[in-house]
């Protein structure tokens, strides 16, 4: 059975607690920077073995009354179109997705703020005035010529002074964002500017999960960490103005460090004199004091940094791309003492396949056990193993056949005639759909469907790049999927 390695009430409790003291110490408006995913947190689920995606959103909905919440998305990042690559979704519809995901818990979202904002930028202009049809508040926010080092100009009318002011009625600004690099830091400061010109009091705080600041360096969370923004070039170090200011060491990442003494210089031009001596003071984060079985969280850290191998493997072999990615990311397994056989999924993944000559699968059970899946004519490996792994969840006896030949073989002769399909076999969507039809009169098939949500946490492993729709209904099903950066066919059109 899966260990439990964190404290998710204490987590809460804890939060609820230091947040309030930084407002408290500010005693006015606090603008909270939240880093990571606010609403489905699934790098920390994944590493924080008893986080729950939705930890950060839970504890902010019992301050619903208090909390106001603004969203920072990057103009450049609807020109190039950019997607969240774990769920595959649009920024633009990220943007939306998080909304009502907060409307839903009952949080006020006062504004979306598109930053780095280029008159020049058909598709940011479209997109603000799509959701001001919406009838969402939509700012906009500049670049300024020498951000961040011309301090002079930042903290001027031609810097912080020439964005749109984001009128707030609440106390406690929860500034979030779809992704990293959307300006969530500058937004909040140019806020701050605002304030202080108009006679109001306000302060700054950021709440980033990663890396945990009171865990060693390497630690395998914070590896992972490392791992999972290996595209972003962000290093875990030591926090050496901590270490000056506290005699205390602690972990930050380096843009946060490089950053800090110009951070400090715009606090004193703001404030008057900056409230923080370092990076690390700025945190309110307390997952590394929330952390019960310490084991549990090494383990599952290590797990994510070989998916993360495996991911960025993938992505350049499908991009054509050069190695960069994944190199970085074997080095931090190096460090770990790991490789790509330490995920239980990968060994008899590669040995199926190569007894079979065909593509394979695998995936691991809750308790433990490994199910394979093979290529057959009827089924693809990922829809093998999936009624494999059903069997097995379900208690229904290997041999039993969930799907009867007569059942599938309408549903080939529909793709390959009607549909224009060169592959018979039937995809995990297909099967799912086959298996729900014959719950109305088959025992068996009713309680394999009963039990996929057993497999919710599951880790799988196939010998060959899925196709789209075999990945969409792994990650609809909650299951973590790598596979060998090896294409199924020879051919040089792939289809995404």
């Amino acid at each position: 059975m899966r260990r439990i390695g964190f404290d998710r009430r204490k987590y809460l409790e804890l939060q609820a607690q230091h947040i309030a003291q930084r407002r408290t110490q500010f005693g006015g408006k606090l603008y909270l920077e939240f880093g990571g995913k606010l609403v489905d947190d699934m790098h920390a689920s994944r590493v924080l073995p008893g986080f729950t995606p939705d930890n950060k959103v839970v504890m902010l909905a019992e301050l619903a009354d208090e909390v106001e919440i603004i969203v920072a998305v990057n103009a450049r990042d609807f020109q190039r179109r950019k997607v969240r690559a774990d769920l595959g979704t649009s920024y633009e519809d990220e943007v939306l997705r998080h909304i009502d995901a907060f409307r839903d818990r009952g949080l006020l979202v006062g504004s979306v703020v598109i930053t780095q904002w280029a008159d020049d930028n058909r598709e940011a202009k479209s997109v603000k005035r799509k959701f001001e049809r919406l009838g969402i508040r939509v700012h906009r926010h500049y670049p300024i010529p020498g951000y961040p080092n011309d301090v002079a100009r930042i903290v001027s009318d031609q810097g912080y002074g020439r964005n749109d002011y984001i009128e707030t009625s609440r106390d406690l600004i929860v500034v979030t964002a779809p992704g990293p690099g959307s300006g969530k830091m500058a937004t909040c400061l140019s806020q701050m500017y605002h304030d202080h010109k108009r006679g109001i009091r306000s302060g700054y705080a950021k709440w980033e999960t990663f890396p945990i600041w009171n865990l060693p360096l390497d630690h395998p969370v914070n590896v992972a960490y490392e791992a999972a923004t290996a595209d972003l070039d962000d290093v875990n170090m030591i926090d050496p103005f901590h270490l000056a200011a506290h005699g205390e060491q602690t972990v930050n990442y380096n843009r946060d460090v490089e950053i800090f003494p110009v951070l400090s210089r715009l606090f004193t031009e703001i404030l008057g004199e900056s409230p923080y001596q370092s990076p690390t003071d700025m945190g309110v984060n307390m997952a590394g004091l929330s952390i019960c079985d310490d084991e549990a969280c090494r383990e599952a850290s290590k797990q994510e940094v070989i998916r993360r191998y495996y991911r960025a493997l993938v992505q350049e072999k499908k991009e054509l791309a050069e190695p960069t990615q994944s190199e970085r990311i074997a080095l931090l397994m190096t460090s770990l003492g790991i490789t790509v056989e330490d995920r239980p999924t990968v060994v008899p993944c590669r040995k199926l396949a190569k007894s079979t000559k065909a593509p394979a699968s695998a995936i691991e059970l809750a308790d433990g056990r490994i199910i394979t899946g093979k290529t057959s004519a009827l089924l693809g490996n990922s829809s093998s193993m999936l009624l494999n792994a059903l069997k097995v969840v379900a208690g229904i006896d290997p041999e039993v056949n969930l799907l009867a030949p007569e059942s599938i073989e309408p549903i080939q002769r529909l793709k390959t005639t009607h549909l224009g399909s060169k592959n018979p076999r039937l995809h995990s969507d297909e099967v799912l759909i086959a298996l729900a039809v014959s719950a109305n009169g088959d025992a068996n098939a009713r309680k394999a469907l009963e039990s996929l949500g057993e497999l919710r946490g599951c880790d799988v492993h196939a010998s060959t790049i899925l196709g789209s729709v075999d990945e969409g209904i792994f990650r609809s099903l909650g299951i973590q999927v790598t596979s060998e950066p090896v294409y199924a066919t020879k051919g040089l059109y792939k289809k995404r």
